[in-house]
């Protein structure tokens, strides 16, 4: 048997490892070799194989539960093709027969849990063009091979026109362009239709966006905390979303995507590493019940409102949907629905909690965390009243604790679902204490869960689901969710013909943490997209410098997606589970700007989130960096240089919008001296993008 060592350090490969570093081994044919990143989120290694049979192993020295790989679902190898692994294997030889010698690539996606096997390709020759240096001067630019003779174009952000004559026109950029020109015809072309393919998605966090009825602002006994509010509800509802419609309609964007506005836990928990905040469900991740709509986000004919008038201008609604874990146990929740156990006795309790458990408030030298201490969490038959042992895994009382995979483990200690399971149950135990829409049908976990969320897309039309943590539920539980999502808008489209827009089927786009631009195994388990972490971090920053440099990127994505018609992803700048753009990189307005040109000129599907469009600024944190990302929608500081900046993001939308070509085109560089430039094709549209230097 031949061996091979390859080693590498990594600080994330799965659920197991994603806090320690460990050394993973690559071992076949005795020699050692190292992988490297590829900048797209894999792990790449190469090596030189002979004709004959191999085995090789992936794991660490210590055969480690989470880096420790064999193939889950073949018995050896296929080559060109993403191979599911499983990372808490007992034996971890995976067989490999080899053809023909050559040099064979091995990647592996830590985040997806594939490897993929395949002969190195012949290196393409990468194109690198020099920077335009800026002129006070108009370009002439050579545009024959994209405009006839006669033809006016118009420069989509200036305004500019220009009849070609001699196959060329000469034209001054915007001021606040940084030296960008959209060179498209003038004449007037029937709308395109919409094509998830050129989607521009804008997502917004509710409770942060627009409040349009203070009202529900304090559901449930919600309160502020009287300090930084980094983890209060803030009041941002559907009434509000559908004040601001026409705001989002300028942009340009033909899709909305909301952070969840189902019934969220109704207390709070410990904010951060520290404690330092009062934490409540604001996000829409923290899921009480797939039945009701949260209080705080509106009652079901605002959500009628805000879809029908979403849909009235073309403009597509997403939802965020949970699958993988329900919200925290809270002091609230434990009061209202009469589940779990203090250790205190009801005088005690009394006394350290008052009469309105979610009033606690830490005393000197306490934090928000502090309030854990006056649970009993070991208590059997008491936890048994909140979920039930047939919907959970937890380390409370005597449900199952959670594992070390990714579909078994909690995530941040939330509760687990158990949507693998194949045991039938009735709804939650503590749903028989509170006002439900739920049904008490046998079902499993999972059969439950589609069928709630498929009842909203049936009665209201919603046209997609962005769904989070992705890796962390079993792809079948995505594949059934989405036939069952296409049949509920089928209905609904059937239905209500005069509101339909389309006879589109549902949409799925996900999150995979790291996933980049490559097809894996979630296209043929529901999804039409996967959210793409790698243009954020990789990609946009290049634009800073000189928008030539993204040429590459831009050729290989507009290759890869527009050459499959099964594939997309979702490109964004900033989101509120990374980092603000605008703040990253040193809240420079001409920057914002640049990287607003490259992720508008991106090809497939682009997310803009809100605020992007306006600078705004990254808010209160505390211990947590994330809650920093979902400051307020600053509506009053809407002026000046951020009003040039929203202008700017308001003509890169609707340009793209008009054109289908610029998300959905080839590719094609014309290039001349003095300036970069790239035409996009799509069937009969044709745009040409022109670079002439940034100041």
């Amino acid at each position: 048997m031949k061996k091979t060592t390859l080693a590498l350090s990594i600080l994330a490969l799965s659920a197991c490892s994603q806090t320690t570093d460990n050394n993973l081994l690559l071992t076949i044919d005795n020699e050692t070799l190292t992988f490297q990143s590829t900048g797209q989120g894999t792990l790449l290694a190469e090596h030189e194989l002979a004709k004959g049979s191999y085995a090789f192993s992936i794991g660490d020295a210590q055969q480690t539960c989470g880096t420790n790989y064999s193939l889950a679902e073949e018995s050896r190898i296929k080559f060109n093709k993403p191979l599911r692994l499983d990372d808490c294997a007992e034996k971890s030889e995976i067989n490999i027969k080899v053809f023909r010698p050559n040099t064979y690539q091995f990647t592996l996606n830590p985040q997806t849990n594939e490897l993929t096997v395949k002969i190195k390709p012949k290196q393409k020759e990468v194109q690198s063009f020099t920077c335009p240096v800026p002129s006070n001067s108009p370009t002439t630019i050579n545009v024959a091979k994209t405009f006839d003779d006669g033809t006016l174009v118009r420069d989509a952000l200036s305004g500019t026109q220009a009849t070609v004559t001699n196959g060329s026109v000469t034209m001054q950029p915007a001021e606040d362009s940084q030296g960008v020109l959209l060179l498209e015809k003038v004449e007037t072309k029937a709308k395109p239709d919409f094509s998830w393919d050129n989607a521009t998605v804008y997502f917004v966090m509710t409770d942060r966006f627009h409040n349009g009825n203070p009202d529900n602002d304090n559901s449930y006994g919600r309160s502020q905390d009287a300090q930084d509010e980094i983890g209060t509800f803030h009041g941002g509802d559907l009434a509000g979303l559908t004040e601001k419609l026409d705001y989002i309609e300028s942009l340009g964007a033909n899709a909305i995507w909301i952070t969840s506005p189902l019934e969220q836990i109704h207390g709070w928990v410990g904010g951060g590493d520290k404690g330092d905040f009062k934490h409540y469900g604001y996000h829409g991740y923290y899921h009480q019940d797939w039945t009701k709509l949260d209080d705080n986000m509106g009652t079901e004919d605002d959500l009628k409102t805000f879809i029908d008038t979403a849909h009235s201008k073309g403009i597509r609604v997403v939802w965020d949907v949970v699958m993988n874990h329900t919200g925290y146990a809270t002091l609230a929740d434990m009061q209202e629905f009469d589940f779990g156990k203090l250790n205190l006795t009801d005088a005690e309790a009394r006394k350290a909690l008052g009469e309105k458990w979610t009033d606690w408030q830490p005393k000197e030298g306490q934090n928000w965390h502090y309030f854990n201490n006056y649970i009993s969490y070991s208590d059997k038959e008491a936890w048994e009243k909140w979920w039930g042992k047939a919907w959970l895994r937890s380390d409370i009382g005597a449900y199952d604790s959670p594992g070390y995979n990714n579909i078994t483990m909690s995530l941040a200690h939330l509760p687990d679902l158990k949507t693998e399971s194949t045991e039938k149950t009735g709804q939650p135990n503590f749903f028989a204490n509170k006002q439900t829409n739920a049904s008490n049908d046998l079902q499993t976990p999972r059969e439950h869960l589609i069928t709630w969320l498929s009842d909203w897309v049936r009665e209201y039309g919603v046209d997609g689901f962005r769904v989070d943590t992705a890796k962390h539920v079993e792809l079948e539980a995505w594949a059934e969710l989405k036939e069952s999502t296409n049949q509920a808008l089928a209905e609904w489209k059937q239905n209500n013909p005069e509101k339909a827009l389309d006879d589109l089927p549902f949409w799925m786009t996900g999150e995979v943490w790291a996933h980049s631009v490559v097809k894996s195994d979630y296209y043929d388990n529901g999804f039409d997209s996967i959210i793409n972490f790698e243009f954020q971090s990789d990609v946009a920053p290049k634009a800073l410098k000189c928008l030539s440099d993204l040429d590459n990127d831009y050729r290989r994505y507009a290759e890869k997606i527009n050459g499959d018609s099964q594939f997309n992803v979702l490109s964004y700048l900033s989101s509120h589970d990374t980092s603000l753009f605008w703040t990253q990189h040193g809240s420079d307005f001409a920057k914002q700007t640049k990287a607003a040109n490259a992720l508008m000129l991106t090809p497939g599907a682009v997310q803009l989130y809100y605020g992007d469009e306006i600078a705004r600024d990254f808010g209160p944190t505390g211990s947590d960096p994330m809650q920093g990302t979902r400051s307020d929608m600053p509506w009053d500081q809407i002026t000046g240089e951020r009003a040039q900046l929203l202008q700017h993001w308001q003509a890169l939308g609707q340009f793209r919008q008009r054109h289908p070509a610029v998300a959905q085109g080839k590719h094609i560089i014309r290039n001349h001296e003095g300036y970069y430039a790239f035409e996009r094709q799509y069937k009969d549209d044709k745009v040409l993008v022109v670079y002439t230097g940034s100041k």
